[in-house]
């Protein structure tokens, strides 16, 4: 078999170019690979239809640095005629009408979906084991999660399967499982990516990115898929930049801050010094990095729990078997038609949140939970805007530790409470915010995070980047290919 796919993705645009291979090869090889694979990555694949469009891309002059590459589509993002589930029952024969608008600009430059990938449950989770469709697991060792909710373009990347993935983050979804599984994923400024066609989990923090290989693939794609959407009023008219312009530039004169909750007891000593390696590293670079105080971080998760699941149990209130999805058999009034159909559609996971987002909403708790929270959210969002008027990047760990074994959550609520501190106050401001593997523990990647201010996301690969190419890490869970 060819390793076409384990090439930089400039390698393969250069073969492309002069014709020594064909998108083809590169759509069969990646088939192969996710048909020897046992990490249950993908939902629904395309096969026809991918071999299809490579052969059609055959007749095309090779016009942009993506053309031809496979990728993989998290499945909470609609993709015309191409099964749609959100990786839950109520949506597992749903065939969507029309492409999300990062799916349009996906197919506009020439690349080619291979299929839709496995996911915890309408992105409700971070370990990957909500999903109807089973458990994703983990590349580097298959006993321990891979993180969630984007589980599978987490570990198809990993894995090799394919160079690129697309996920989604509301509350980490991205960057956690991008730790676990030692890969480069962003999360973009709120508003940064249009949102349409995305199946809404909290429409007030949701953001879809890329998640791949390194850090300058990982700005190529978001290059592409950036860009305000007259179809989505939240995103931004802020201007496209190339998110590659500063790769490789000197990164002496950065302001970097790391909040001290960030590197509390609460974090693993062997991750925290994969941080001080990398602190190190930059301030011998010509960095400047400060510890700081952040007062609001910690209320971070109490706030999501608030506002994003007040906002889920809204947006999921559409699925009652009535327009599309699922259908109960057993009712006998329109009552029983909604509670039967969400009751035997619904995951254990997507229900106990249903249940809590609606107490929240219902009469006057509206007042005394929701609205008090956006007050604390902006306090927290505030907060952040001071540290960058003094700062350019804030880092510290994704994650408290490394993945670990399946079924750790549902007997440690603790641990995902401790891991959502680092990640969902992110996602409460609507910053930028990348994982970066920086090392291994256990032989299981540690992964760092970097933030940075509003549409500032050239800087976290400009960071991103340096610290990369100084640790050279073998990051192929397969080892000796």
């Amino acid at each position: 078999m060819n390793n076409y796919l384990d090439l930089s993705i400039e390698e393969i645009n250069k073969l492309l170019k002069e014709k020594q291979i064909l998108p083809l090869d590169l759509v069969e090889e990646a088939f192969e690979r996710i048909e020897k694979s046992n990490l249950n990555a993908f939902i629904t694949l395309d096969k026809e239809n991918a071999i299809k469009q490579a052969k059609e891309l055959e007749e095309k002059c090779v016009d942009n640095i993506l053309f031809g590459i496979p990728v993989a589509i998290k499945d909470n993002i609609v993709t015309k005629g191409l099964r749609t589930t959100a990786a839950s029952h109520i949506l597992d024969d749903f065939n969507p009408i029309y492409d999300a608008e990062v799916v349009r600009k996906i197919k506009d430059n020439h690349m080619i979906i291979i299929g839709k990938t496995n996911m915890d449950e309408f992105a409700m989770g971070s370990t990957g084991e909500t999903s109807y469709f089973g458990n994703t697991l983990n590349p580097w060792n298959n006993e321990v999660v891979p993180g969630g909710s984007s589980a599978g373009s987490a570990a198809a990347v990993s894995s090799r399967l394919v160079p690129i993935a697309l996920g989604t983050d509301t509350g980490g979804s991205i960057r956690q499982p991008s730790g676990f599984c030692g890969i480069v994923g962003l999360k973009p400024t709120y508003g940064r990516v249009s949102r349409y066609g995305l199946i809404a989990f909290a429409s007030s923090l949701d953001q879809i990115g890329p998640m791949t290989r390194n850090v300058k693939e990982n700005a190529y794609m978001l290059n592409l898929i950036s860009g305000r959407d007259d179809k989505d009023l939240t995103s931004s008219r802020e201007e496209v930049k190339d998110y590659t312009s500063l790769i490789g530039k000197d990164v002496k004169g950065l302001k970097v801050a790391v909040p001290k909750f960030y590197m509390s007891e609460t974090i693993d000593v062997k991750v925290r010094e994969k941080i001080e390696n990398v602190i190190n590293i930059l301030k011998k670079s010509g960095v400047e990095v400060d510890y700081i105080d952040m007062k609001y971080v910690s209320n971070a998760v109490p706030l999501y729990q608030v506002i994003a699941l007040g906002e889920a149990s809204s947006n999921l209130a559409r699925y009652d078997g009535v327009k599309y999805g699922y259908v109960t058999d057993n009712y006998n009034d329109i009552e029983e038609l909604y509670k039967m159909t969400r009751y035997e559609g619904f995951g254990r996971e997507v229900k106990r949140r249903l249940m809590i987002g609606s107490y929240i909403l219902s009469g006057k708790n509206a007042d005394k939970y929701y609205r008090k929270a956006l007050v604390v959210r902006k306090k927290l969002t505030d907060e952040f805007k001071e540290v960058f008027k003094k700062y350019d990047l804030i880092i510290g760990p994704i994650n408290t530790n490394v993945a670990y074994p399946f079924g750790t959550v549902q007997n440690d609520a603790l641990k995902t409470f401790t891991d959502d501190l680092l990640t969902i106050p992110v996602n409460m401001a609507g910053l930028p915010a990348m994982s970066l593997p920086v090392g291994f523990s256990s032989d299981l990647p540690v992964g760092m995070h970097i933030i940075g201010n509003y549409f500032k996301e050239e800087v976290i690969y400009q960071l991103g980047s340096f610290i990369e190419k100084e640790l050279n890490l073998n990051l192929d869970p397969r080892g000796d290919k």
